[in-house]
């Protein structure tokens, strides 16, 4: 079953694109968007993790500032895109996360992944909320990479992707050890099934890496 709902938060309320699964949910999931608001694509990777046995909620982040919003995969939405998620600022989409994790909580441990923006809003999640994250292509990952995390995270990286230099990679596994970094033969973008960079078998890795690490440590 999916659904919008209403979430409330500290700051508002927001939409939040919730998917369950059939049966007794295995743990909550909170699914983090890219630049483009909670769209088509996101709902579906929600659904996805729903299939999977998840409780998923995957807010409209962009509701604090536009409600309803969502934007085109092209230059006018990227450059809007991205000035959005500056106006945010990573302090109050970090509160969202919060807000739809606490209302996962009866599903039992939850955890978050995130693409692209979300990709660093899932790393936050985790030094800050101390919750297992998934963090897909975050560019602006580097800058919080000194901070302790309170919970594991796994990050994914595409080799061919302009916007995250190899050093930027690399800088992962030098101040986070410990934490699991994956490079796929890619650009950025891979899991986005409607994109021009979707790469299928990259997607299919990263996807069973996710959720053997979310079967790990959501149990």
């Amino acid at each position: 079953m999916s659904q919008w709902i209403t979430l409330p938060t500290a700051l508002g309320p927001v939409r939040a694109w919730q998917a369950l699964p059939a049966g007794t949910p295995r743990a909550g999931l909170v699914v983090i968007q890219e630049i483009f608001g909670a769209n088509a694509h996101i709902r579906h990777v929600a659904e996805q993790y729903a299939a999977e046995g998840y409780a998923v909620l995957a807010p409209a982040f962009f509701d604090l500032l536009e409600p309803g919003l969502e934007l085109a995969y092209d230059a006018e939405g990227v450059n809007r895109g991205k000035e959005l998620v500056t106006a945010l600022g990573v302090d109050r989409a970090v509160s969202v996360v919060q807000a739809a994790a606490q209302q996962l909580e009866r599903h039992g441990k939850v955890g978050t992944v995130g693409y692209c923006w979300g990709g660093t809003i899932a790393m936050l999640a985790a030094q800050r909320l101390g919750l297992p994250s998934a963090s897909y292509y975050g560019a602006r990952n580097v800058p919080f990479l000194d901070s302790p995390f309170k919970a594991p995270a796994i990050f994914h990286f595409g080799a061919q992707d302009a916007s995250i230099p190899s050093a930027a990679v690399a800088a992962h596994r030098e101040k986070q050890p410990t934490l699991p970094v994956y490079v796929y033969p890619a650009d950025h973008a891979f899991n986005r099934e409607v994109g021009v960079h979707y790469h299928a078998p990259s997607a299919e890795l990263a996807r069973e890496r996710t959720l053997a690490f979310f079967s790990e440590n959501l149990r």
